[in-house]
């Protein structure tokens, strides 16, 4: 494990898998869930997969941890 953000490529997952991560977030900023997130960046940092991105109402950065569910 690295302290280190490793980058991962969001787009190659499924078209299914990047519409369900872009819709089912949560804004810290707007208390409010689904609001969906633009600007996708997906990476690893210390085993966990994380997909962050901008609140489509706010703008504001929101982030999804990916768990084994997820895969």
């Amino acid at each position: 494990m690295t302290d280190e953000r490793q980058p991962r490529d969001f787009d190659a997952r499924d078209e299914a898998d990047k519409a369900a991560f872009l819709e089912q977030t949560w804004c810290d900023n707007c208390q409010q869930a689904n609001l969906g997130m633009t600007d996708p960046v997906e990476y690893e940092l210390k085993g966990i997969v994380f997909i962050e991105g901008r609140c489509r109402r706010c703008g504001q950065p929101v982030l999804t941890e990916l768990t084994d569910d997820d895969f």
